[in-house]
């Protein structure tokens, strides 16, 4: 079963093979001159990158002669956890137990019980089908509204101002920022400590005086974050491992 690509992805189709539970990613590259191989880890999928009007089924073949190295890659894999009851995630770097306790008068959609040296609880509140849902807008917004306030302080340390500030699920970057000023967050930084989102926020805040890795961008950001190493030690450590929650 395959997706033909659509006019927004030309470049891109997905297969499924028998057995792999998880998506073939083929992409076409301009550049590419032969197959290769990877399994994503943020999407949990195989992505097979071709050169350009390589027929597809020539990738499904590559694949399924290499079909033992990608099953190997996909069982070490750190096991997915869903947004369900009793499932325990991480929220501000400190493990919390997801509970469903359905309808509840006057309650809110999402509340936080924290246990000191315990695991905390999140309280998700309403139909139990729709919770997982509510549970993802809520840290969604937490995200938001920590971001908010980590790049309003940067900023005035660097002496910038951002224009807009969006939050989404970016599988490649936990920031980015763009020539027009605008900043987008990975809404996972919100499973991460406090530091290493303060990090992710001081990060792309001294893009928009420095649009570079140069000296003068990392001097910038180690003014405004000198925990910045510790930080970067974390996200290389375990910021991967924040993609299997929801």
């Amino acid at each position: 079963m395959r997706r033909r690509p659509t006019s927004a992805t030309p470049d891109y189709e997905e297969t499924l093979l028998e057995g792999l539970g998880a998506p073939v990613e083929i992409r076409h590259h301009p550049k590419a001159r032969r197959l290769t191989l990877r399994v994503s880890r943020t999407r949990r999928a195989v992505v097979v990158t071709v050169p350009p009007k390589c027929n597809p089924d020539i990738a499904e073949s590559f694949v399924a002669r290499h079909i033992e190295w990608v099953r190997a890659r996909l069982d070490s894999l750190p096991a997915q956890v869903p947004f369900a009851d009793g499932a325990i995630i991480p929220l501000r770097g400190e493990p919390h137990r997801i509970v469903f306790v359905g309808a509840r008068r006057g309650a809110r959609p999402v509340s936080v019980i924290e246990k000191v040296g315990g695991t905390g609880e999140i309280i998700v509140t309403g139909p139990v089908d729709g919770a997982p849902r509510r549970l993802l807008d809520w840290l969604m917004a937490e995200a938001k509204r920590d971001l908010d306030t980590a790049v309003l302080f940067h900023a005035r340390r660097v002496g910038v101002r951002a224009k807009r500030i969006s939050v989404r699920d970016q599988a490649s970057r936990w920031g980015s920022c763009s020539s027009t000023g605008a900043l987008s967050f990975s809404w996972r930084l919100i499973l991460a400590p406090a530091f290493v989102l303060d990090y992710v926020a001081a990060h792309e805040v001294a893009h928009l005086r420095e649009m570079n890795h140069g000296p003068r961008f990392w001097a910038l950001v180690r003014d405004t974050m000198p925990a910045m190493d510790a930080a970067k030690a974390w996200l290389a450590a375990s910021g991967m491992d924040l993609h299997r929650f929801g």
